[in-house]
């Protein structure tokens, strides 16, 4: 009963609650952020993305907590999703900063990835980890990508983006060096295809 009401419960804080970081948001003191309105647009869009990438990430590792039976793995999936905590809220911060508002869409996406992560874990540890590494190897891709798409002059927001995909490599070599599984192309294409359709979306919506 005990880790079903704590799935619950990181499901409604997640979605409902203002969340709380336990890092300080990552800055460039030396570079002050001025955009116009229409780079505010673009830049509060990739963040929106960013911040739905953030409400799926406390899906999987929620998910993925309560499928395993190996408590030593269910505390690492706790604490790697305490860490994107941080991440869920930078993203909502910077967002709101920008002018503009998260997905409306984010009760689907947590829905989506968590069925997503529970069946990874239901699969077996190893496929779960595989998981945890094809996943946070594509959210470096799309990380270094918005790097490249937000405006030079944006140095809070890139200042975030760099921190978040630095946290992912570490999370990715975490899961790999505690027995994660390849997974088949076919999966990893497929994964890529559904975030290439959540990340299309996100951005508008």
């Amino acid at each position: 009963m005990d880790p079903l009401l704590n799935t619950l419960d990181a499901a409604l804080r997640t979605l409902f609650a203002a969340p709380r970081a336990s890092r300080d948001c990552p800055t460039v003191a030396s570079q002050p952020t001025q955009l116009s309105d229409d780079e505010k647009a673009q830049a509060g869009a990739l963040m929106r993305v960013n911040h739905v990438g953030e409400v799926c990430a406390q899906a999987l590792y929620t998910a993925q907590a309560f499928a395993t039976k190996n408590e030593t793995l269910r505390a690492h999936f706790i604490r790697a999703s305490a860490e994107e905590t941080d991440h869920l809220a930078w993203t909502a911060q910077r967002v709101n900063e920008l002018g503009q508002h998260t997905s409306l869409l984010n009760p689907l996406w947590y829905s989506a990835a968590f069925g997503i992560g529970l069946l990874a874990g239901r699969l077996g540890d190893p496929v779960s980890l595989g998981f945890v590494v094809e996943t946070e190897k594509q959210v470096e891709a799309h990380l270094d990508s918005h790097l490249t798409q937000l405006p030079a002059n944006d140095h809070a927001s890139r200042a975030i983006v760099a921190q978040m995909k630095d946290d992912e490599v570490r999370h990715a070599m975490q899961a790999q060096a505690a027995g994660a599984a390849e997974l088949p192309q076919a999966v990893k294409s497929l994964m890529t295809l559904a975030a290439k359709v959540m990340t299309t979306v996100a951005h508008r919506i």
